[in-house]
């Protein structure tokens, strides 16, 4: 069997590695055998650690300690702020078209009116088209990720909440791939929930945070406690928060650093670029460390297996859908379906290495070959 450090992982934004100071933290909390809502010394430590979490999360989302809730993970947080809008009013639906299944499947499950917001050929969400549509007069709920998860695409989040706001809407952001890749300045955004998730951080997975503006009134999905001020019910998960808090903590340090990843990230595209392959979003603002490219007639599926054999693990589309690989549904709302079933997304994270972006390419560009030749072989 080959071992884990002779392979490249280039899978950052389905899973990041776990940071070692998310581990010590974890491996800390767990020795503590406190319940954060006792109020002896064991509880008091425990909560101790939950409140420093949440302070260094918050921190990492541009926000106020007490904005932050503590879920389950970005599904639980995505599905808590949009059933909280709808509780509060607001009875018709905006989703943009390349948003995670998350948030469409719960739009799609509220049975409420929904609309698609549309994006350019590059991925970017059309602002004139949300301008024109909230001029209807209905309160709307306005669903937009900060950066998407297959391209890496930067959406104009700032701007989507100014429309909103000016009529009378809540947006909602998903920021789970853009947290520890770009800074994030929740209060100055303007958006009224916003959603992270340790293990795209580099915490550990299970633990993730819905965060709230001044305007958003949350409601409780889990009922019989206290907890979370409220807003959730349940024992917190101490040693998650607190993993995820140790990570977010070291994903803020290490945003200069992740910037830096571009330059290996540009090299790599460059390389399969130049044997035919094509790049989603290439002319988008994007983050540093994602790329989506595909090679029209290489089938996504084989690319990734080949690719695994190769040593070098990467994927088709998003997480929740990989294992059964199908055509991407983001790259098919940018125009472009004839791409959809050849389209894999490579992404690093922060241990990754120029040297990791290297040895993918070269590992692509051999099975790129091989296939080539088998194909005249053939004709």
């Amino acid at each position: 069997m080959t071992a884990p450090e002779n392979r490249v992982y280039l899978d950052y934004n389905a899973t990041a590695k776990v940071r070692p100071a998310a581990v010590a933290a974890v491996l800390h909390a767990l020795d503590l055998c406190g319940n954060p809502s006792s109020v002896h010394a064991s509880g008091r430590a425990a909560r101790a650690v939950v409140e420093r979490a949440r302070a260094d999360v918050a921190a990492l989302a541009g926000a106020s300690a007490t904005a932050v809730t503590f879920v389950s993970g970005g599904a639980e947080a995505n599905a808590t702020a949009m059933e909280s809008a709808m509780a509060s009013g607001f009875t018709r639906l905006i989703i943009g078209a390349t948003e995670h299944d998350t948030v469409r499947e719960t739009a799609l499950a509220s049975g409420l009116p929904l609309a698609v917001w549309p994006v350019d050929g590059e991925g970017v969400a059309d602002l004139a088209w949300l301008e024109r549509e909230l001029s209807h007069g209905e309160r709307a709920l306005v669903c937009l990720m900060l950066a998407n998860n297959e391209t890496g695409v930067i959406q104009p989040a700032a701007e989507a909440a100014r429309l909103t706001r000016e009529a009378g809407g809540w947006l909602h952001v998903d920021a789970v791939q853009a947290a520890g890749k770009l800074p994030i300045d929740f209060e100055g955004m303007g958006a009224d929930t916003l959603v992270l998730s340790a293990h795209k951080v580099g915490g550990p997975q299970g633990i993730g945070a819905l965060v709230a503006g001044p305007r958003a009134r949350l409601v409780r999905r889990l009922h019989g406690g206290g907890q979370e001020r409220g807003r959730r019910a349940g024992t917190e998960n101490v040693p998650g928060i607190a993993g995820f808090g140790a990570a977010a903590r070291a994903a803020l340090a290490d945003l200069p650093r992740m910037a830096a990843d571009r330059a290996g990230r540009d090299a790599f595209e460059a390389a399969v670029v130049a044997a035919g392959a094509e790049v989603l979003g290439a002319s988008a603002p994007r983050l540093p460390q994602t790329s989506c490219f595909a090679a029209p007639g290489y089938a996504a599926e084989l690319q990734v297996i080949a690719l695994d054999l190769a040593r070098v693990q990467v994927s088709a589309g998003a997480a929740c859908s990989s294992g059964k690989v199908r055509a991407s549904p983001v790259v098919a709302a940018m125009g472009r379906p004839d791409l959809a079933p050849f389209s894999i997304r490579v992404s690093g994270g922060w241990a990754t290495t120029d040297a990791d972006w290297a040895r993918a390419a070269r590992a692509w560009l051999t099975l790129n070959e091989r296939r080539a030749t088998r194909r005249l072989e053939v004709a």
